[in-house]
């Protein structure tokens, strides 16, 4: 291994929401750097299916199926995973959703929904693996915060509102489990062609827009935020905890 810093061999990952998109793209890149991975989905097949993609290319390669939106389901999932698989050193709360309408116009059931799916999960995710992860004095937990965690635009006011709480709640863990060993930090990817982006990456006007608005001057690909989120699960930030690393092809810097 040239970068021992870099190597997960040993390690357990679990990824939440990872039957596809940015949480497929992660536990991928870790796998390749060591780890062994479990991926996790409300949808059981899904994850099945993404599970056996992991496997045939050699890595080993579990799922546990909960709803991260269900404290009790996530209670149950993680004592599940460290009673049959082991330890689960590190964590990516990946799961997430989007929903687009004008703030005037926004359901009151879909802001609740992106609350639930955006926030409370991680929280619920987060402090039932902590717990274990305090008792043994070490851990990587990683948050999927987003370039809205610092920018606001039309349409999408409440997810911006989750994501902004997901880079403060990063900072409190952080303070509250730094003293135990945990390092818990966000990855905030910009505009990635993802399923979640889909009708974006589809619209001409849009990718127009988004392409002249990064200085990058492009989409991201999943594939280039598996570096950041290498560094961040292991050795090489051992002192890097509540904070939020920026991968959006510089989108965040110019105006």
């Amino acid at each position: 291994m040239a970068f021992p810093l870099f190597d997960l061999s040993g390690r357990r990952a679990l990824v939440t929401g990872s039957s596809q998109g940015i949480g497929f793209a992660l536990a991928l890149g870790l796998a390749q750097h060591g780890a062994d991975i479990v991926l996790n989905g409300r949808n059981e097949e899904r994850a099945q299916a993404a599970a056996r993609l992991l496997q045939a290319e050699g890595y080993e390669t579990d799922c546990v199926a909960f709803d991260v939106t269900d404290p009790k389901a996530v209670s149950d999932g993680v004592v599940r995973i460290e009673a049959e698989l082991g330890p689960i050193d590190i964590l990516i709360n990946n799961a997430g959703m989007q929903f687009r309408t004008p703030l005037e116009d926004f359901p009151v059931d879909k802001f609740d929904e992106l609350l639930k799916t955006n926030v409370s999960s991680i929280f619920y995710v987060g402090q039932a693996v902590a717990r274990h992860m305090i008792r043994r004095g070490r851990g990587k937990i990683v948050n999927i915060a987003s370039v809205q965690s610092e920018l606001a635009r039309p349409n999408i006011a409440p997810y911006t509102a989750t994501k902004g709480a997901v880079r403060n709640l990063t900072r409190g863990m952080s303070t509250d489990w730094a003293r135990h060993g945990l390092q818990v930090n966000a990855l905030a990817p910009g505009y990635f062609k993802t399923p979640l982006n889909q009708a974006l990456v589809d619209d001409p006007k849009f990718s127009a827009w988004l392409e002249a608005r990064t200085p990058a001057g492009r989409w991201g690909e999943v594939e280039e935020l598996i570096g950041a989120a290498v560094f961040l699960c292991s050795d090489a930030s051992s002192f890097v905890t509540g904070h939020m690393l920026m991968v959006d092809g510089g989108i965040t810097t110019s105006l």
